[in-house]
């Protein structure tokens, strides 16, 4: 199992084991800190976080029933992104008020031979998605993502 602890507001992220695809799990003291963590374990499917440079920022602006849809519909919003402007990101700044996620993602081009992408990711699932407190009172954000 990966783990790492990202420079930002102490949220903290790992890998889990599942049958087929990969399981990322984000911790924090408050939600947005666990959101943070998990979009973090999300980059680190793909390459090391600490190689990528928090250069440009992206807004990113989504909605959900609940939070733990949300959970989804963020991490599905940050593959979009760097889907489509072949980035990856390393910094993460979510903001989550009523139902709604407004974000700031930095990250920077990617430079296959810098970055070395393990995997592509295809998107978050529902499968074991989960938003809530642990026992201790952390915040737990995590679901499996498709690779």
């Amino acid at each position: 199992m990966s783990a790492g602890q990202n420079d930002q507001a102490r949220a903290r992220w790992e890998h889990f084991c599942h049958v087929a695809d990969l399981g990322v799990r984000g911790y924090g003291r408050t939600m947005e800190e666990a959101f943070s963590g998990a979009a973090m374990a999300l980059t680190a499917a793909v390459t090391d976080p600490a190689a990528v440079a928090p250069l440009t920022a992206v807004e990113i602006d989504c909605a959900a029933p609940d939070v733990e849809l949300l959970l989804a519909e963020w991490l599905n919003a940050l593959v979009y992104e760097m889907s489509t402007r072949r980035m990856l990101f390393s910094r993460f700044q979510p903001r989550i008020s009523d139902g709604r996620l407004r974000a700031t993602a930095w990250g920077e081009p990617v430079e296959r031979e810098r970055h070395q992408p393990a995997v592509e990711v295809k998107g978050a699932t529902y499968t074991e998605l989960h938003v809530g407190r642990d026992a201790a009172g952390e915040w737990i954000a995590q679901c499996v993502i498709d690779v």
